[in-house]
């Protein structure tokens, strides 16, 4: 901050001094949050985020993300009569005037739950700038990593299970942007195998609590004169972490990473795949107050013999979708929790060569249930060949500020990284609140 514009403020009256060296302190810390205070025409980049405020409408999000770019063309955006089309056929659903691929059949029995979203578009075709723009709504920068949604919710607002991590990825995915430029206590738990649950979280064999405490103890013991010598917040971290891990141990909570206490049956119509399972862990985890689950399903990235390898991808998502929708319903979950389906990029309505579809960030789709989300929508269009958004268009920041606005995440609100930059939670994204009920 200048010289000029505190004194401006201090002038103004609109901080006070003690204020101010509070606020400058937090930042000089790690991570400062300034709220209302610097939110002028100092920050311009800012200027467009969002003032809109809501009392939350969900709780828990349930994040399901189609890595390496979901073809809208053939699952929520189907088109008929025309050559873009392929051979997909739109099926009617349980929603009037809401149409999705014939590969998605027990989902459309549950769109009287959902919204799609038809209009969305990227400024990045690649995987990795796709994937980390859809998580975070900034570009990549080589000097700076930011934050993805799950890791802003827990440090704007927290709550959720005191003995269990409020952030859970499960899947494999190293280019995860994790918790960013926030302490790595934000960052998710990685679960990459949901049958396998949690490993290392029972004492070894003859090893009793007395002793593992005694070692834990001197380890600390051991440790003080680093931790002070280096009062950085990356060691503190780390000695975090341990206490973290701790606490889960002893929590009866963990006993939601044992899919095995769910019925067979149940879990049969999740899928016996690990995106399937996936999600039913996810809905364990909400179960007991976790509140941002992250599933992944990889290998949407379909140049090569795209209407083979989309029906079988289509037959997981299907299955799993379908079931955590209802399953969530009839638990009384879906009200507070938001599901989320989304990709980096759709694919290209024209059909390549190798009978597959190339990135396409220009159009493509996402889906939003439950979490105060009125179900039974289709909102944007593209035209008769999928490739031009001509009605509502939402830019990849809209998403994300829509989740925001649902868990009622102050849009306008400014955090300062270690660096010293300023960031809002969607950019400049601008929550699309007519899907909302």
């Amino acid at each position: 901050m200048s010289h000029e514009l505190a004194s401006k403020l201090f002038r103004r009256g609109e901080i006070s001094r003690r204020e101010f060296a509070a606020k400058t302190a937090s930042s000089l810390l790690g991570v400062g949050l300034l709220g209302n205070y610097m939110t002028g025409k100092s920050y311009a980049a800012f200027e467009g985020s969002s003032k809109l405020k809501q009392v939350a409408t969900a709780k828990n999000v349930i994040y399901l993300y189609m890595s390496g770019g979901q073809s809208h063309m053939d699952t929520w955006d189907p088109k008929e009569g025309v050559e873009t089309a392929g051979p997909t056929k739109p099926i009617k659903t349980s929603a009037d005037g809401v149409r999705i691929s014939e590969y998605l059949p027990l989902t459309a029995q549950q769109m009287h739950h959902a919204a799609v979203i038809n209009s969305v578009t990227s400024t990045q075709g690649a995987h990795e700038q796709g994937n980390y723009i859809m998580h975070t709504s900034y570009a990549m920068r080589g000097t700076i990593r930011h934050p993805a949604m799950g890791a802003w919710l827990n440090v704007i607002q927290g709550g959720g299970n005191t003995t269990m991590p409020n952030y859970v990825f499960v899947g494999n995915d190293s280019r995860h942007p994790g918790a960013g430029f926030f302490p790595a206590a934000n960052s998710p738990l990685f679960v990459s195998n949901p049958e396998n649950g949690l490993k290392n979280v029972k004492l070894q064999p003859g090893l009793t609590d007395d002793k593992f405490q005694a070692r834990m103890h001197l380890a600390d013991e051991l440790d003080a004169d680093f931790r002070s010598t280096f009062p950085q917040r990356n060691v503190k971290a780390y000695t975090d972490m341990y206490d973290n891990a701790m606490t889960m141990m002893k929590s009866e909570d963990l006993k939601a990473f044992d899919l095995t206490q769910e019925s067979a049956d149940l879990r049969k119509s999740y899928g016996k795949e690990a995106f399937g399972q996936g999600c039913l862990l996810a809905r364990r985890l909400v179960e007991r107050g976790v509140r941002f689950v992250e599933v992944s399903l990889g290998g949407w990235d379909t140049h090569n013999a795209n209407f083979v390898r989309v029906p079988e991808l289509c037959d997981i998502l299907d299955k799993a979708l379908a079931t955590l929708l209802q399953d969530l319903s009839s638990r009384g979950l879906l009200e507070e929790t938001m599901v989320v389906v989304t990709s980096e990029f759709g694919r290209t309505p024209t059909i390549n060569q190798n009978v597959g579809r190339d990135h396409y960030p220009k159009a493509f789709s996402c889906v939003m249930a439950g979490g105060g989300i009125k179900g039974g929508q289709t909102y944007g269009k593209t035209d008769k060949e999928g490739r031009e958004v001509v009605e509502n268009k939402v830019e990849v920041p809209d998403v994300n500020a829509t989740i925001a606005y649902a868990l009622g995440l102050p849009l306008d609100q400014i955090i300062f990284s270690p660096s010293k930059r300023p960031f809002t939670i969607a950019d400049k994204g601008q929550p699309l609140t007519s899907l909302f009920a």
